[in-house]
């Protein structure tokens, strides 16, 4: 993959739980629609309003093809809506990442 969108979600801190069905969702909506779903990731401790998304693409024009079927999914126009109508993001940005080579998925060395 040699694009990253990074999703850096603000979040109401009392409605965590709204977030995590709601990217449980895209576990599902992503995969279907041509993005590799790197993973959402919630707090766990220090800092309750920030959550992230990760999703990965071979390139530009994969990931226009995706936001296209993205689109047109009842599914994933229903987790949209699910969002607004919950109002549990306060605020979301995007910024599209490239992976440095040989600094991604490296184990611990033994």
């Amino acid at each position: 993959m040699s694009l990253t969108c990074f999703i850096r979600y603000e979040l109401d801190p009392f409605q965590l739980d709204a977030f995590r069905e709601y990217a449980q969702n895209w576990g599902r909506i992503i995969p279907r629609c041509g993005g590799h779903l790197v993973g959402y990731f919630l707090p766990a401790e220090g800092t309750n309003y920030e959550a992230w998304g990760l999703v990965a693409f071979d390139d530009l024009a994969a990931y226009e093809a995706y936001r296209k079927r993205l689109r047109v999914d009842a599914e994933g126009r229903a987790n949209f809506e699910f969002a607004q109508r919950n109002r549990f993001i306060l605020r979301e940005q995007r910024t599209f990442t490239e992976v440095v080579d040989g600094t991604f998925g490296k184990p611990a060395a033994q």
